[in-house]
């Protein structure tokens, strides 16, 4: 049946209601549903919220990467005297532990604390082996193990056993379905989610975006302003190019992005956000990251960013585009 979420819940629905709902309708395991392995419960929020830290870290990939370390054992301690969730060595955990729950300290043993200190060192490290050539997620994880020495001296993936394991295996598990085999679907949505991260902080330009990515867009917006010398992306811009990398060829505008998607009750990941007060005046679209957050192009002045999906009081619904509806590249 095609109907918002909003209709479903009631014509008169707030936007803070239709929030609720789609967080709610997203499941207790979010994180684990892209995952071979479960994620604790208490984990799960930590880690999506987390795993959107930089657009090399996915919350996947963090997942993964703490299971390595710890098997999600917030008490764990290595023989090098790693410590925690995360495993920091104190020195480490001294110059990179940041006070994540705001309780006036850095707890190293507090995964609050300690997972998104994780996410943010691991996007710190990305930065400082930026210009090695080679896999920037792999040059990342393998400087995480090594050290970003090790990476540097070796432009990429140290020749270490451990830690060309430790990037073998924390890759594989950030890729694999909950079922174990790989599922079309789910990599093509971590396909676009991953393609929209790597546009954070694009300018916004009205009528800007294409299935290769930023350009100059047109005049004007309704309130005059002009795309015509910002290369950047406007909202559908930025969905168009993020499902042209996955193969699927979206329409240009919100709306017809809409028209040829199927609204769902329990969005994942990919998923396309539209707001309106009905299909025919959908002005606005961002694609679904997880947990109430969506990745979008806003409005002129501003980039590409994350928001919440109460950015705007007329969410109208989420909707999945699939291959059956759209030509493939």
């Amino acid at each position: 049946m095609r109907a918002s979420i909003a209709l479903t819940l009631g014509v008169g629905a707030t936007a803070a209601v239709v929030v609720a709902a789609l967080v709610q309708a997203a499941g207790d395991d979010p994180v684990g549903t892209a995952l071979s392995m479960a994620v604790p419960a208490q984990y799960q929020g930590l880690i999506e919220q987390a795993g959107n830290t930089c657009p090399e870290v996915t919350p996947n990939l963090l997942a993964a990467l703490i299971q390595q370390e710890s098997g999600f054992n917030p008490r764990a301690v290595s023989p090098a005297d790693a410590q925690g969730i995360a495993q920091f060595i104190p020195s480490t955990w001294a110059s990179h532990g940041i006070d994540g729950n705001g309780d006036g300290k850095r707890d190293v043993w507090d995964p609050e604390d300690a997972i998104p200190s994780s996410a943010k060192y691991l996007c710190t490290l990305a930065r400082e082996v930026d210009d090695i050539p080679g896999n920037k997620q792999h040059n990342m994880l393998a400087a995480y193990n090594a050290g970003p020495g090790a990476v540097r001296q070796h432009k990429g993936v140290p020749p270490i056993t451990e830690t060309q394991n430790y990037v073998r295996l924390i890759t594989a598990r950030a890729n694999e379905t909950s079922g174990g085999g790989k599922a079309p679907d789910t990599q093509r949505a971590s396909i676009v989610v991953n393609a929209a991260r790597s546009q954070l902080g694009e300018p916004y330009s009205w009528g800007g975006g294409n299935a290769s990515g930023p350009s100059k867009g047109i005049c004007c917006s309704p309130n005059g302003s002009t795309g015509a010398v910002i290369v950047g992306f406007d909202c559908s811009g930025l969905t168009l190019y993020a499902y042209a990398q996955a193969g699927i060829n979206l329409p240009r505008t919100a709306a017809q992005q809409y028209a040829v998607s199927e609204p769902v009750t329990k969005p994942l990941p990919g998923d396309l956000v539209v707001y309106g007060s009905s299909a025919a005046s959908i002005h606005h679209v961002g694609i679904y990251v997880g947990n109430g957050w969506m990745i979008d192009a806003p409005r002129p002045g501003k980039q590409v960013r994350y928001s919440p999906l109460d950015t705007m009081r007329d969410l109208f619904a989420v909707a999945r585009p699939g291959s059956h509806h759209n030509k493939e590249i």
